[in-house]
């Protein structure tokens, strides 16, 4: 587990919109036993800090601004409130909704546009004054409204380090990204079923299965990874939901537990975490339980926990995690309006 700067306390960070009343960035110090969290500061410099991520060392943290702009952050994690560390960047993107680091590089994914970006990070930690290169999505889907042209919902590096791969909503397609001299290029599109709504995805740890949640159809995309080719299979698909949805059901966050055995996801509407377990082949659906709350936007495990960052009901929830079958319990939750992200260093 990655410490937080020089207090080396457990921390997590909290990405909220503020422009439904969320509050910015809050820090909350994450109970040694039990998972609670507890807020002690809140960041408000940028917009709709709506995703963050955090350097491998714990020191910096990322933010986008989900703003018609676009712009990302940086802020140096010092003691309880993470600070600034210079001016937000402007991605050349409307509404970046994600964000990960790859080759000294922050990229984010700009969901409005359909695009990527990569900017360049200092050996400081700092961003530099300008992105170094933005690769632009094309393509369309069969869904009328939601469809109508790119939209990158996540970027991320893949396990092995050598690929960038982001996910695009409205294309129904994983791209294989490499950046070279800060100038991102295509190696390989993947297209997935038509109408699916791609929104995230997580690798497995054996580093060799990926798994693609969709947000206009509740399932997961089992995927086989291959990075020596940076390719990517998909292998089948399986239902996120016992049976039909009974209204809205648009799934959003995914995770894998650390020994690979279950994968959760998130899904609003239904405002449920499903529980899938990984058997050879694919995936199995063995359970739902509710979310604590409403409209769940982001889903992370940490240290045995599950954490539902709950939109519309502006908490993040917490559940412990039965080792032998992968059930989440509930086991409380904190206020945060508008919550859309949280993640732990």
């Amino acid at each position: 587990m990655a410490q937080n700067g020089r207090a080396g306390r457990r921390r997590a960070f909290i990405g909220s919109f503020t422009a439904a009343g969320g509050p910015g960035i809050v820090t909350a110090e994450v109970a040694p036993a039990g998972g609670a969290l507890t807020p002690v500061s809140v960041v408000q410099d940028v917009p709709d800090p709506s995703y963050l991520a955090l350097a491998p060392d714990g020191h910096m943290l990322y933010a986008v601004s989900e703003t018609a702009d676009g712009a990302v952050a940086a802020y140096r994690v010092n003691g309880h409130r993470p600070e600034p560390a210079g001016p937000p960047v402007p991605v050349d993107g409307s509404g970046p909704t994600h964000l990960g680091l790859y080759a000294g590089h922050v990229l984010t994914a700009n969901y409005g546009c359909g695009s990527i970006t990569a900017v360049p990070v200092r050996p400081d930690g700092a961003l530099a004054p300008k992105h170094s290169g933005r690769l632009q999505h094309t393509g369309s889907g069969p869904h009328d409204r939601r469809q109508r042209g790119p939209h990158a919902h996540q970027v991320q590096p893949d396990p092995s380090g050598r690929w960038a791969v982001s996910i695009d909503l409205g294309t129904d397609s994983v791209r294989v990204c490499t950046l070279s001299d800060g100038a991102l290029a295509v190696h390989r599109e993947i297209a997935l079923r038509p109408g699916s709504g791609p929104r995230h995805l997580s690798f497995h740890p054996d580093g060799e299965h990926a798994y693609v949640v969709n947000e206009l159809t509740p399932t997961v995309t089992v995927c086989r990874w291959d990075s020596a080719a940076g390719s990517l299979k998909p292998l089948t698909e399986v239902p996120v939901l016992h049976g039909a949805p009974a209204g809205d059901a648009h799934p959003s966050g995914i995770t894998v537990s650390p020994d690979g055995r279950f994968v959760w996801t998130a899904t609003r509407g239904e405002d449920v975490l499903s529980v899938l377990a990984v058997e050879a082949g694919g995936l199995r659906l063995t359970g739902t339980v509710p979310c604590g709350g409403r409209w769940p936007r982001d889903l992370a495990h940490h240290d045995g926990f599950l954490y539902a960052a709950n939109e519309r009901s502006g908490d993040v929830t917490w559940f412990a995690v039965d080792e032998a079958t992968g059930m989440p319990r509930y086991d409380g939750s904190v206020r945060v309006a508008a919550a859309s992200c949280v993640v732990f260093g």
